[in-house]
């Protein structure tokens, strides 16, 4: 882990407004690798702002490793490799996109233990009070840059199943079906969330960075939770797409989702 990896956002509201427009261009691929920027001068009047506030809002985007700052050659964009390389979901397939992404990435096993599950657990999941869960959390890789901070529970009956060094190499779903659990159906919610300390350090993100938050629920042919994911996304990493149909006729004309049309490329 790369103890510089988390950053903390420059100090006053105008440089963080500076910092974080300019991060965004450059993790969306406006600003290129290599590209270099307008001068202070030149920033400070295009955001209405002072030299030294876009003095602070670069030495953060130094600090993050996104910009190389040169005496003499001016300032250039460092674009992280992975940029430009965000993995692109279909919502509608997103259950099967997880599963072979689960098998094309790598993944660090961060903790692992057993204790009575959290209320919030039960309650989706539909256990009785105390009930033993295995607790994991793992996060995957794209190459070299983290992407997912997943945690899972898993009734403990199903977990003992398989080892820790498993769930370090295996995605959890072909551990649940090697440990005889038939999956019929899930349930899933996303939602957007900020980044606390230690999730923005496995993520190499900042502290209070935007991730994307996915919840799911899985259950078994008899309708038994088996799995509860919190899974948490970067945003210039992964995104979700929804192919929709324009439907109906007349004022009744709307938006639905198209429901197993084939999105390339996803």
């Amino acid at each position: 882990m790369r103890a510089e990896a988390v950053q903390i956002l420059p100090e006053g509201v105008k440089a963080r407004r500076v910092y974080l427009s300019l991060r965004d261009q450059i993790t969306a691929g406006d600003l290129r690798d290599g590209e270099t920027l307008p001068g202070e001068q030149k920033l400070a009047e295009a955001f209405g702002v002072s030299r030294v506030t876009v003095r602070r809002a670069l030495e953060a985007l130094a600090q993050g490793g996104l910009i190389e700052r040169r005496a003499g050659s001016g300032t250039r964009v460092r674009a992280r490799p992975a940029a430009g390389q965000r993995a692109a979901m279909n919502f509608n397939t997103l259950m099967p996109q997880l599963v072979e992404m689960g098998q094309k990435t790598t993944a660090r096993l961060l903790s692992f233990s057993y204790s009575a599950a959290p209320d919030f657990v039960s309650s989706a999941m539909g256990f009785e009070r105390d009930t033993k869960v295995q607790i994991a959390t793992r996060v995957r890789f794209a190459g070299d840059v983290p992407f997912s901070h997943l945690t899972t529970y898993v009734p403990a009956q199903i977990a003992q199943n398989y080892s820790e060094n498993d769930l370090a190499t295996t995605p959890l779903f072909q551990l649940l079906e090697r440990s005889g659990v038939k999956i019929k159906e899930a349930h899933q919610s996303v939602s957007a969330t900020l980044a606390g300390p230690e999730v923005a350090e496995a993520l190499e993100v900042e502290v209070g960075s935007a991730l994307l938050s996915l919840r799911r629920v899985v259950r078994d042919v008899n309708g038994a939770g088996v799995e509860y994911l919190a899974g948490l996304y970067r945003p210039d990493m992964f995104r979700l797409e929804m192919p929709l149909s324009r439907v109906g006729h007349g004022s009744t004309r709307h938006w639905e989702p198209a429901i197993g049309q084939d999105e390339g490329g996803t």
